[in-house]
């Protein structure tokens, strides 16, 4: 599977209902769970953004559903990285030649 990392950004409805927050986070694992994908990490930060999530999708289409329907739920908001592990890496860097 493919890795991904989100930022998320609380929105003013997410703040506003931040003791919901535990019980969103549980409901976007079931959905993401629903959709072939597993969480890794998650880390509620301090600085730049609010929340790091670390997850796991059977391919991009499946990672752009999740994003979106994280959206459309309204209390957060995402930027979204496709994460290349260190194998990986490597391999790209190598094919360089």
């Amino acid at each position: 599977m493919t890795t991904y990392i989100a930022l998320g950004d609380w929105t003013d409805q997410g703040a506003r209902n931040i003791g919901e927050s535990p019980r969103r986070l549980d409901a976007a694992k079931g959905h993401l769970e629903e959709m072939g994908g597993r969480f890794v990490a998650f880390y509620m930060t301090m600085g730049g953004h609010d929340l790091v999530l670390v997850y796991e999708a059977p391919d991009d289409a499946v990672a752009a559903r999740f994003t979106l329907m994280l959206g459309r739920l309204g209390a957060v908001r995402t930027k979204t990285l496709k994460a290349f592990s260190e194998q990986s890496y490597r391999q790209i860097i190598a094919s360089l030649g």
